[in-house]
This record gives C-alpha cells, structure tokens and sequence, in this order.
C-alpha cells in the first residue's frame, strides 16, 4: 500500500483566481509580490534576512512553474523534479474551512455568514445573549479589527473590566480574545463554545479563541494556545472516507480545528512553523500502509499575511524550504508528498485580510512522475489524487490526476 502526505502553507497563494474581482482582489498574488519586493530590496530586514527570495527546493518541485500556469507569466526556463500544478478554488469564500474543505474534497456550495463592516458588527441579539449565556460583563471592540492592534487597543481595558475582546473580519468568522490568566484559558473555551452553539443560527464558520498574556499594551502578545471552533462538514471528506477504510490520518496543527475534530485518527499541535514541522516529520515516521499526514503551517498567514510583514513572509517561506529536504529524505517507495495552500494573504495588498488566489500545487514521490499537471478547476482534485493513491474509492467532487503520473506507487 502506499502513504501520502500534505502539507499546507496556510496562505501562500499565488495569483491569478479567475474570480479575484469579485473579492476586491484582482491582482492580487502573495508568492509574486513577496519575490518582486524582495528582489527591489523590500524584503530586507536587519538581523532576519536579505536580498532575493530564496526558496531552491520548492523551485525544483516547479513552484515557478505553478506560479506562472496561474497567473499566464513567462513559464520559466529551470528544470525541475517533481510535478507542479495550479489550483482553482471553486468554493464561496476566501477563508480557512472553505480551502481546506475543498482540499480535502468537499467544496463549499453555500454562502456562509458574514459580519458587516460596521460598529458594532454583531447582531444585538447575539451580542445579548453571548453576555448572559457566557455569565459576562459585556464584550469591548465588536468591530472588524486585526488581531493584534485590537488587543493593543482593548487589552489593558478587558484585563481592568472582565469583559473579553469580541471582534471579526472579512472571513466567516467571531474572534474572542482573552487574557489567559486574568480571564482564565478555560474560560475562554467554554465562552467559545457558548459562542460557537450561537453562531450556528448565523451560519458563521469559525469562533475562534484568541488567548494573550501580558500586562499593557506595550507587551501584550498572544499565546500558542488559539483554539478555532468550527462548524463540522456537511458532507463527508477525505478524511472521513479514510478513517471508515481503516486508515489512520494524522492531523499537524490547526487541521483538527477545521474539520471538527471528525476523521482525525492522531491530532498533534506545535506553538510555530518549525514545531510544526518537526511534529509533521515525527508523523511521517509513525505513518503506516495506507495512512494520511496532513499538516497545516499557519505562521505564513497569522504572523507574517495578516500582519503585512513581507520580510516576516520570506524568512518563514525560506526556513520552510530550508527543511523541505528532511521530509524528502522520509519518503519511501510508494509515498506521495504535497504541498498547496489554502487561499492567499498578499502582505503587499491593502487591508488585512486574505486575498482569492490560485494556489500551488507541488509534490514528489519515488516512482512517481513530474512535469506540469495543468491549473486544476477545483482543490478538490488535490484530496481525490490523495485518495486514488491510497487506494480508496473517488468522492463526488474533484478529478484526481494521479493517472498523470508515471509509475505505479
């Protein structure tokens, strides 16, 4: 039997979604902006790193290759070793659940819940009852906001009144910062879970817990400990139909938040990307016949997309790629490995929120072939070559290319 192994850099797209404009995004393109501003020298930071984006591994598996199949660039004239693709995301949103849904075989045909841009952004109603319900003094922000300057702004009133840091976006989705011990980390949980059961009525994706320690606004910084509550799927995924085959599917970071915790066999989490991918390594060694390692690296879109940090963004992707050759390493006969992302979060767009993009496609395996897979209609065509790999039987949505390739794992 064979094993497969997918790894998310939660964020990285790379241009060129057809339907970009109806976003607000048209243009928009995180990997292509990263590497222009770093090539103009707008990458640079004292002490991080320097000069042009450098990312060698993923540009042998054909990442600028799947870059310019999005976009309609130049393709470009290095060889490489693996197969590359770009993929369409067909689904309602620009968001976490709807990417990685999608990936996993199960597109997104509703329209989830959205917030305005207003203040306040929550309904009355709501705003009410998660007060009484969650036995709070009240809620400080109910605004869209980004995550870090709404707890500069609110934390040192939320520590001096009790009542939680409640904010959203442009995503499907309700924010609860907490302080973790003026407030309490298990508090925070269980307002989120009272959130969560309320939201439902809402259509709302995710609530997510937003813990932080400190004691001002100068030091404020959140803990590794955010816990997302999502809404579970309502269909079957990929990782349903493999745990009902008997096989085990590893879950590396936030993937067991996003699919409610359903069809996780191992759940494993780590405070940052290179945790992260120690823990991934460590899964891909215990993985046996016939099992999945899927893994999700969010410090690209937390820390660095949100945040507009471009440096950040390429110190991350260059340390990603830096380690890609220990997970290579692990491959044996019969092993699949991918790379994709779930959306994107251009740092050189305006706003903070993510950005409707393509996103890449890239992967290796020994005996299997390389060269161009084409730009995929649907990141559901990621999850169903997933599973022709592993032997188990086609879902209702996506084309698996694992025909493509050559030789038989």
């Amino acid at each position: 039997m064979a094993r497969a192994f997918l790894f998310v850099l939660d964020s990285f797209g790379i241009g060129g979604a057809p339907d970009a404009a109806s976003f607000g995004d048209e243009g928009s393109d995180t990997y292509g902006h990263i590497e222009a501003a770093c090539a103009r020298g707008e990458g640079d930071a004292a002490g991080l790193r320097k000069g042009p984006l450098h990312v060698p591994n993923m540009r042998a598996l054909g990442l600028g290759h799947a870059a310019a199949l999005a976009t309609g660039r130049p393709m470009p004239a290095e060889a490489t070793s693996g197969f590359h693709a770009a993929a369409t995301e067909t689904s309602s949103g620009k968001d976490t659940p709807s990417g990685h849904w999608e990936i996993a075989g199960l597109p997104v045909r509703f329209d989830w819940g959205y917030f305005p841009d207003t203040q306040p952004a929550f309904p009355a109603d709501f705003t009410e009852a998660l007060i009484r319900e969650g036995n709070i003094p009240g809620i400080l922000a109910n605004c869209h906001a980004s995550g870090t300057g709404v707890i500069e702004e609110f934390g040192e009133e939320h520590i001096r009144t009790g009542k939680p840091i409640c904010y959203t976006s442009s995503d499907s989705v309700i924010q609860i910062a907490a302080h973790e011990e003026h407030f309490g980390l298990e508090r925070l949980y269980e307002l989120c879970r009272t959130g969560r059961r309320l939201a439902d009525a809402l259509n709302i994706g995710r609530v997510i817990a937003r813990p932080f320690v400190g004691e001002n606004a100068k030091d404020f910084e959140r803990t590794p400990n955010r816990k997302d509550f999502a809404t579970p799927p309502p269909e079957p995924t990929l990782l349903d139909r493999l745990t009902d085959a008997g096989r085990k599917v590893f879950a590396v970071g936030k993937i067991g938040d996003i699919f409610a915790h359903r069809g996780i066999s191992d759940l494993r989490k780590a405070p940052n990307n290179m945790a992260m991918f120690d823990a991934a390594l460590a899964a891909m060694h215990e993985a046996g016949d016939g099992d999945f390692v899927f893994a999700n690296f969010v410090d690209f879109d937390t820390n660095f997309g949100h945040r507009r940090d471009v440096p950040g963004y390429a110190a991350a992707l260059e340390a990603f790629d830096a380690r890609l050759p220990e997970a290579l390493a692990q491959l044996a006969d019969g092993d699949m490995l991918m790379l994709t992302a779930d959306h994107g979060c251009d740092p050189t767009w305006r706003g903070t929120d993510h950005t409707r993009e393509r996103v890449p496609v890239l992967g290796t395996g020994p005996g299997l072939g390389g060269g161009s897979m084409g730009v995929r209609t649907s990141f559901a065509d990621i999850g169903e070559t997933v599973a022709e790999h592993l032997g188990i039987a086609p879902g209702k949505y996506g084309t698996s290319f694992r025909a493509k390739l050559s030789g038989n794992a």
